[in-house]
């Protein structure tokens, strides 16, 4: 590359990283001057500095801490245990044309079922227990993580599974070690997007009646009207979602850096 080319590279770098940093800051602000105007209903619509204020009085009520801890519970323990499922099932059903035949049909046909519509039927099943909340989470994560293994394990190049069965590597260390690594990359894929869908689900699971919980605390603040607590709850929920995806993108790549 010339000289001009790496510099207007390297501008066009700085550009964007400056671009970045800005946008959050010119988005609060202007949000702050359109509250501020009165071109809308400040108590439907509070500027920043009223949400700020009500996310540091949920901060020193001691509630935030409970609804942090509930929310993230449900959230890595749906999340553990809906990838677990998927990618043992869907190295099974992309390895294996038998058990293809017998789960993904059914799979296909539960798998745009949002969790939401699960709710009600969740409440009668399991009431306002925890786990009728992990059913929820579990079930928006674990197919798309099973969809996202059964295609890589069925895009692995079946020249390299003849050639380990020729040497006569046994059928457990070639699934590992062959099939499962080779579709590594479409599974991280799957389990990057499963990282955003569990906390969409979340907003189901703590509908389905929560005693605590960050969606929990934006329904009570809807119930009574304050509007800069659920500012405040939904700033929280998208940070959390946000920090939790960009930490799941920094591990991968440097787990799965062949991609």
């Amino acid at each position: 590359m010339s000289t001009g080319g790496h510099n207007r590279a390297t501008a066009a770098g700085r550009l964007s990283m400056l671009l970045g940093a800005l946008s959050v800051p010119a988005f609060v602000g202007v949000w702050e001057l359109i509250a501020r105007s009165r071109i809308v209903n400040a108590v439907l619509f509070p500027p920043p500095s009223t949400v700020a204020v009500a996310i540091l009085d949920w901060i020193h009520s001691g509630q935030f801490v409970g609804d942090l801890s509930a929310s993230l519970f449900r959230v890595t323990m749906g999340f553990l245990i809906g990838t677990t499922g998927g990618i043992m099932l869907g190295v099974l059903t992309g390895r294996f044309r038998l058990v293809s035949s017998l789960l993904s049909p059914l799979f296909h046909i539960l798998r745009p079922i949002p969790p939401i519509a699960f709710v009600p039927i969740v409440i009668l099943w399991f009431g306002l227990s925890e786990a009728g909340k992990l059913f929820l989470v579990v079930w928006g994560v674990f197919f798309t993580v099973w969809l996202a293994t059964h295609i890589g394990v069925q895009k692995v190049d079946r020249g390299l599974i003849r050639a380990a069965l020729m040497l006569g590597t046994p059928r457990r260390q070639m699934l590992t070690e062959i099939v499962l690594l080779g579709a590594l990359p479409y599974i991280v894929v799957g389990l990057r997007t499963a990282v955003s869908i569990s906390f969409y689900t979340l907003v189901a699971a703590e509908l389905a009646g929560a005693f605590a919980g960050i969606v929990y605390r934006i329904e009570i603040a809807q119930q009574n009207m304050q509007t800069g607590q659920v500012m405040g709850g939904l700033a929280a929920l998208g940070l959390l979602s946000f920090v939790a995806d960009r930490s799941f993108e920094a591990i991968a790549e440097r787990a799965v850096w062949w991609r």
